[in-house]
């Protein structure tokens, strides 16, 4: 039997790889640009779930933690992690969950962003004798969720909250729709207009006699892309931990940044057709073709090799459950089989790092020395 000469081929596969040293890059690329911009960097934890990861942002900095579950929120927590902002509109029945945590001593700000919860945030919170703290969420670009800016709404909602006894913690904003761009131009208007929205929303508050402390603002494009932050207190990012495909194409980030990549297997071929069958399926790097409608489409990842070489040209074009089918974007009448021989290791770069994340119940970091360690992560709400 051979011996293994690199680390990765220890591994079962698929499995996810965490390039250590490119992470810890990109963690100190964000914190870099936050501390000269003047703000505070709550990193938005979702895209890892590991706690690892998010103590390693912390180190580099970061002040407290933005969890899209309460599942999150309560892993991180249980790691001594205290400051977490948990990001999405809180619903009725989780706000015992959230009492729970606050109660153990954890820092839990909540979220909403109409009247109806807000009233029923409040109405629970004095029935339990608790102050929780709520943030409203404000529309900056009609991407999803929140209040824009210059609605009624808002002054209802944080009367709601004020008058009843809530700690009306401050405006917080994602401009999702950065992902749709991909000229320094566009992302620095956007970065601009997230960052004007939602003080102004904090303005609108503080004018009618509200409390706004925090104003918070972020996505991984706006955050590399604004030019300056005046009247923002803290950004949250996350997906630059990994960066990712769309990331790239949207021009944040190189190629040899990503941190995150799909160890896979070489398991046959359709020579005919140039194709190499991996066993990294959609199972491993998700369904996530969010580069299709980008100006450059790598099917479901970019192909590397065991090192982390890319191999240009090379994508998976198709996923079933289990099986990958890697292919030149551009067939050559290359000798696939020549090339990719059964027991081919190679590395798979995704689309969005956060989805495949999510196929595994652990990465395995690797160090700069070739150090393996099995990192877990959180799954579920």
């Amino acid at each position: 039997m051979t011996m293994p000469t690199h680390p990765l081929e220890t591994l079962d596969t698929p499995a996810a790889i965490i390039d250590v040293a490119r992470m810890q890059a990109n963690i100190a690329r964000m914190q870099q640009r936050m501390d000269t911009l003047g703000v505070a960097l709550r990193p938005h934890v979702k895209t890892s779930k590991c706690t690892p990861v998010a103590q390693a942002q912390l180190a580099a900095g970061a002040r407290g933690v933005t969890v899209s579950t309460l599942k999150e929120a309560e892993q991180f927590f249980e790691a001594g992690i205290g400051d977490i902002l948990y990001a999405v509109g809180m619903a009725e029945h989780r706000l015992p969950a959230a009492l729970a945590l606050r109660r153990r001593g954890c820092d839990l700000k909540i979220v909403t962003d109409n009247s109806a919860a807000a009233r029923a945030i409040a109405a629970f919170g004095r029935e339990h004798g608790e102050r929780l703290e709520v943030w409203i969420e404000i529309d900056t670009d009609g991407h999803r969720s929140g209040i824009k800016p210059d609605e009624a709404a808002l002054l209802d909602v944080g009367a709601a909250l004020h008058a009843g006894g809530m700690q009306l913690g401050g405006v917080m904003t994602h401009a999702g729709s950065s992902y749709d761009l991909d000229t320094p131009e566009a992302l620095a208007a956007m970065a601009e207009q997230e960052r004007a929205g939602c003080v102004r929303a904090a303005e609108r508050l503080r004018a009618a006699g509200l409390p706004c402390p925090v104003v918070s603002v972020g996505s991984t494009p706006t955050a590399l892309s604004a030019a300056q932050l005046p009247g923002v207190t803290e950004v949250r990012a996350g997906v630059y931990v990994f960066f990712d495909l769309v990331m790239h194409n949207i021009g944040v980030c190189r190629t040899d940044e990503l941190a995150l990549s799909v160890l896979t297997t070489v398991i046959g071929h359709q020579a005919e057709k140039g194709w190499v069958i991996v066993d990294a399926g959609w199972m491993a790097m998700s369904r996530d073709q969010g580069t299709r409608k980008q100006k450059r489409d790598f099917g479901y990842g970019q192909a590397c090799t065991l090192d982390g070489a890319l191999l240009p040209g090379y994508t998976l074009i198709g996923a079933n459950q289990e099986h990958g089918i890697l292919a030149a974007a551009a067939p050559a009448g290359e000798d696939v089989v020549a090339r990719f021989p059964i027991g081919t290791r190679l590395r798979i770069l995704p689309n969005h790092a956060c989805a495949t994340g999510a196929q595994f119940p652990q990465y395995h970091a690797l160090a700069p020395d070739g150090g393996l360690r099995a990192w877990d992560r959180a799954h579920g709400w």
